[in-house]
């Protein structure tokens, strides 16, 4: 028993040290607050943040893995900030959802979140400053791209200064027995990411469309012979248990969210950051090709490219492209210089680090 009290004694006084070196980082943090408030910059800092999880990260020799010590980070940046400033996270609910998981990912679980009925609901919340930040799904690694998420951006002045990516792991919810199921309630791109499971596990089943995961699961909890596709949180939550965790037919099944405010972030550099933006083309032989050539002949990779309707007249097509590097990074100004002298409509959404907790 001498050795299990030697350690446990060990333990204590690294206890000790641990909550006098937390409240100094705490007090030093606080006093960047106060210095940030009197030159008008934003508390919440997504590029200082990612720096100092990139750091961590190097600097961490184990037993504990990455996640492991970017969720402490996380939680302990998220306390400094409460204390520095009770900011407000808007994001697309209702509690419980994806992307109520993906907010508290990215700003920890200190500050005060309010979700809210679409993304249009969340964009409006940020403009008008009744939320320091948003947050709302973008693309699904199976499902393809969020419909108008960065169109409804596009005709703010809001910009993009974070990314989350989130690992969707859906699981079927119910107070019922499976064998009993007629019902199920989801949202339709959790049906599409479990479509193989349903087909073989529960045929017969009616898929009901429903706002959100988690409204399924209330759903579920209220009715007998139904049951839920949602997180294992919204089944916590909402107190109706988990019949399958990971129905999903991708077991790589990743979400990416994007983080909007107000001010743009500044670049984190080294390559690490990506620009997103929207232009439009003439309407002649190779105007595709000509914006295009803006970034390939000054090497700039371009990571994504869709096109969607602008919405002014038939037939006419916004260009939706994310890339590497920042906006202020000189061979991006280049390029983006590049880009108004030939498309009609040309607008920077936003410019952010890679690097995610």
């Amino acid at each position: 028993m001498s050795n299990l009290d030697d350690l446990r004694k060990k333990i204590d006084h690294i206890d000790r040290d641990i909550i006098d070196h937390l409240n100094e980082r705490v007090r030093l943090a606080c006093e960047i607050g106060r210095l940030k408030s009197k030159s008008g910059a934003e508390i919440y800092n997504p590029t200082r943040e990612s720096q100092v999880l990139k750091q961590i990260t190097e600097m961490n020799k184990g037993p504990l893995d990455e996640s492991s010590i970017h969720f402490i980070y996380r939680e302990i940046i998220s306390a400094a900030t409460a204390l520095q400033k009770k900011l407000v996270v808007a994001y697309l609910g209702p509690e419980a959802t994806f992307t109520h998981q993906a907010a508290i990912k990215n700003f920890g679980s200190s500050l005060d979140y309010r979700p809210l009925n679409t993304i249009v609901d969340v964009i409006i919340e940020v403009q008008r400053g009744d939320a320091d930040y948003g947050v709302f799904p973008i693309e699904n690694s199976t499902g393809g791209s969020v419909n108008n998420s960065q169109e409804i951006l596009a005709e703010t002045d809001l910009k993009i200064i974070s990314q989350v990516y989130l690992k969707v792991q859906h699981c079927l919810i119910s107070n019922s027995p499976l064998g009993e199921i007629e019902e199920i309630y989801s949202k339709d791109q959790a049906f599409n990411q479990c479509r193989d499971w349903l087909r073989r596990n529960l045929p017969e089943a009616a898929l009901i469309d429903v706002s959100s995961t988690s409204k399924g699961v209330q759903i579920a909890r209220e009715k007998e012979g139904t049951a839920a596709i949602a997180s294992i949180i919204a089944s916590e939550i909402h107190r109706v248990p988990v019949l399958k965790e990971n129905i999903q037919d991708s077991q790589d099944n990743m979400t990416r969210f994007l983080v909007i405010g107000r001010k743009a972030a500044a670049p984190l550099g080294e390559g690490k950051d990506k620009t997103s933006l929207v232009f439009s083309i003439k309407d002649e032989v190779g105007g595709l090709q000509k914006a295009l050539e803006s970034f390939s002949q000054r090497n700039i990779n371009l990571v994504k490219i869709e096109s969607r309707p602008s919405r002014r007249k038939a037939w006419d097509y916004y260009f939706y492209v994310d890339f590497l590097g920042h906006i202020e990074d000189p061979v991006v100004a280049e390029a983006m210089q590049d880009l108004e002298e030939h498309c009609p409509f040309v607008k920077w959404l936003g410019s952010y680090p890679m690097i995610t907790g």
